[in-house]
């Protein structure tokens, strides 16, 4: 299954700090977690000792699959390693995410805080990784001691577990974020010009005249002000050339549309019950 907003026609990012997932024991997490990197053009995915191996070979295999939803080529290139010690070996720096306080005396950051400083080291050439753990667990002391630095996430302190999938993606938004691929990935259609003093002020002139003709401005003493208030809610909206013109146009077709109707009523009475029946 690919997701809504896959385009293999656009450019496809990848590169960053490798997604380390230790002793993951599910396949269909491991096959978000890849999603989550293709999302943010992460594309290291290294696996560590996964409860029922890898690559599946059973039924789970789809399941996961499914999962990636279009990143399916990240399972298909993860490497497997049999130690934290061997999926770090190559690597010069390496976070270890945890939720809990560990009592090692390492720098602790936010991926905020983190993920500047590990874009900027890859741009010198170095490699980094991010170690996620097993879903139930977490990482292990011996597991966070192979680590430089420990990143958190600001979370509810009374419910600060999160989905393994969705570390890595908290992780892979804040790696594009500081990669440089923060800005919105296309912007709304341009506005029409902004209209024209003298046809909003047309626009005023018609509308209060039909609102004058229906008793709208009542009490009479109160009608400046009134008149005032409502020229102020159009001009908090900044008008386009565009706006005016619709806004005009539907007021139109109702104060024409009510005049219609009353016209056909008034012929239908006079014109009498047989005339107006045929």
């Amino acid at each position: 299954m690919v997701g809504a907003g896959t385009n293999h026609t656009r450019p496809n990012l990848a590169g960053g700090p490798a997604v380390i997932l230790v002793r993951p024991q599910l396949a269909v997490n491991i096959g978000m977690c890849a999603r989550a990197m293709a999302n943010f053009g992460l594309c290291d995915l290294r696996l560590v000792a996964p409860r029922q191996g890898w690559p599946r070979t059973d039924g789970y295999e789809k399941e996961a699959d499914a999962a990636a939803a279009g990143a399916a080529h990240l399972l298909e290139a993860a490497k497997v390693f049999d130690s934290v010690e061997a999926a770090c070996a190559d690597l010069h720096f390496v976070y270890a995410t945890t939720a809990r306080e560990r009592g090692q005396h390492k720098p602790i950051e936010t991926p905020e805080e983190a993920m500047p400083r590990a874009a900027a080291l890859i741009v010198q050439g170095a490699k980094g990784g991010f170690m996620f753990g097993p879903e139930r667990t977490g990482l292990d002391n011996d597991e966070v001691a192979v680590a430089d630095r420990i990143v958190t996430f600001p979370v509810n302190p009374a419910y600060a577990s999160l989905n393994l999938a969705q570390a890595v993606l908290l992780i892979g938004y804040e790696w594009m974020r500081a990669s440089g691929g923060g800005a919105a990935p296309f912007a709304a259609d341009p506005r029409s010009p902004p209209a024209p003093r003298e046809m909003v002020l047309s626009f005023f002139d018609y509308l209060e005249a039909e609102l004058e003709r229906v008793g709208f401005f009542r009490p009479l003493g109160k009608a400046p002000v009134m008149r005032r208030n409502l020229r102020n809610i159009f001009h908090r909206l900044e008008l386009s050339a565009q706006d005016v013109s619709t806004l005009r146009g539907m007021f139109v077709r109702l104060v024409e549309g009510q005049r219609v109707g009353a016209a056909e009523r008034r012929a239908a009475k006079d014109a009498g019950p047989d005339e107006a029946g045929a």
